[in-house]
């Protein structure tokens, strides 16, 4: 039976947030290897709604038509944390892809540089804000870049994945898919509440985020560990029930396997959804080769076949990035 999360976010899980975030903001994860390709900020990518800023990866080996990974951070976190700390840049090296690495800037419960997932404007298509900037970012780099638009893709950790999921209902026009890691349901910090709903009820939540919409929806797979204090495990069902509703496929999982010791996954209809559960993990996902499997569900670790679009030439952008302040 579901566990009912009576309070999402308050004074003491605040500061576990802090405390957790900032660890993993301050790791130094597998940087790229032999790579002269570093992590530059791009200052002038377009309509910025949001006031947010955009750092981005580009490899030396950039595919021709490019796949685009959003990578986001959690509360407390900053870009360059998530560029050290996580794998996808070293994985963009052996992939040609390109990775976008928004830095959020708002505030909420005490927490900085979150990322917006409970304004009106963010949790609607078109609304503005932080989706409507990090819309414009993917647009730069299929601008600028020839990046693939039928490879565009979101993932994030805690406040990152809340506006994965959050990309994923607003833009399902932009984004074929996401990862999160430890976060929540479309909505859940909106008006709408985190309290326990029906697949019906987060699948409509979903849908009503872009009203209208006929096309194809995105992929989801979803990541949680069992200890964690911060964002209730329980809302790794409530990210299924929302997909599945929204993709119209059954909440039972069509197969459940275990692709490393600890780790259980479940996957739903033919493949649109999936839902990682990691044993004794607290709030600090994702862990060292967790990465691979997201990139492999994105299929971003195959060439594009995708039409070649004509590439534009591709302006300065503003050299190596070395952080101004230290993550708090």
């Amino acid at each position: 039976m579901r566990r009912h999360l009576r309070k999402l976010v308050g004074t003491a899980l605040a500061a576990a947030l802090t405390a957790v975030v900032t660890a993993l903001s301050m790791l130094v994860g597998p940087v790229p290897g032999a790579s002269a390709a570093t992590l530059t900020e791009v200052t002038n990518f377009g309509s910025n709604p949001g006031n947010i800023r955009m750092f981005l990866y580009v490899p030396n080996n950039v595919a021709a038509r490019p796949g685009i990974l959003v990578a986001m951070h959690g509360c407390n976190g900053w870009a360059q944390g998530f560029y050290q700390g996580t794998e996808f840049a070293s994985l963009a090296d052996r992939y040609g892809f390109v990775v976008i690495y928004p830095q959020a800037n708002k505030s909420a419960n005490g927490m900085s540089n979150c990322f917006d997932v409970w304004s009106n404007e963010s949790l609607r298509h078109g609304g503005g804000s932080d989706p409507g900037s990090i819309v414009s970012m993917v647009n730069y780099v299929q601008q600028r870049y020839n990046g693939d638009p039928q490879r565009v893709f979101a993932t994030g950790f805690s406040s990152g994945a809340m506006e994965t999921n959050n990309l994923l209902a607003t833009y399902p026009d932009v984004f074929k898919a996401g990862a999160p890691f430890s976060g929540v349901p479309y909505g859940c910090l909106g008006p709408a509440g985190c309290g326990d709903k029906t697949p019906q009820q987060w699948g409509d939540l979903a849908r009503n985020a872009y009203p209208g919409y006929t096309g194809p929806r995105p992929r989801v797979q979803a990541w949680h560990g069992t200890n964690d204090s911060v964002l209730n495990y329980s809302m790794l069902q409530e990210e299924v029930d929302q997909w599945t509703n929204v993709w119209g496929i059954s909440q039972t999982p069509a197969s459940t396997d275990t692709p490393q010791s600890g780790w259980t996954r479940r996957r739903f209809g033919s493949g649109q959804v999936e839902a990682y559960t990691i044993s004794g993990a607290g709030h600090d996902l994702p862990h060292q080769g967790m990465g691979i499997y997201a990139i492999r569900f994105f299929g971003l670790d195959a060439p594009s076949t995708s039409p070649s679009a004509t590439p534009t030439v591709t302006p300065t952008v503003t050299p190596t990035v070395t952080p101004s302040t230290t993550p708090t």
